[in-house]
């Protein structure tokens, strides 16, 4: 990649490390308008869809914060490896931490085209469920070989 699509990760990278819900346009002008997101919970394809996503986030969490803890850019993707924290207020206010990556591309225009996010849901958000919890537990032992 060129330092161009450097420029334009890094730039994305500090709109996720400043994003509030106040300022969702800065992270809405960096978008294609055809951007598609994905997640573990979400499938969506469109800049207003995106955006409902993470309106969503700061309707759900108190205090969301993004942290990059790196970034590369690769031949045809860039990506993002990156911290969540915040409260989830349906959860009384449980502090969560989500590790993940995410794989970003960009169109001719420099607009994010993709971001498909990776991290693990079972263990970072579904795991602290008080019923679910303890049965995913007994699940992944059931998956790891004995010593």
């Amino acid at each position: 990649m060129t330092g161009l699509a450097e420029d334009r990760l890094a730039a994305y990278a500090r709109c996720y490390e400043t994003l509030t819900e106040q300022n969702l346009g800065a992270l809405a002008a960096l978008l294609a308008e055809n951007v598609r997101f994905r997640d573990p919970f979400s499938d969506v394809t469109g800049r207003g869809k995106v955006i409902a996503i993470f309106r969503h986030m700061f309707e759900a969490m108190d205090a969301p914060a993004f942290e990059v803890l790196d970034r590369v850019s690769g031949e045809r993707a860039c990506y993002l490896k990156w911290r969540m924290t915040g409260r989830v207020k349906a959860a009384g206010d449980r502090e969560i931490e989500i590790v993940g990556l995410s794989e970003i591309e960009f169109d001719d225009d420099g607009l994010v085209s993709s971001h498909i996010d990776h991290w693990d849901a079972a263990s970072q958000v579904f795991g602290l469920v008080p019923v679910l919890g303890p049965v995913l537990r007994w699940l992944g032992r059931r998956f790891t070989p004995a010593e």
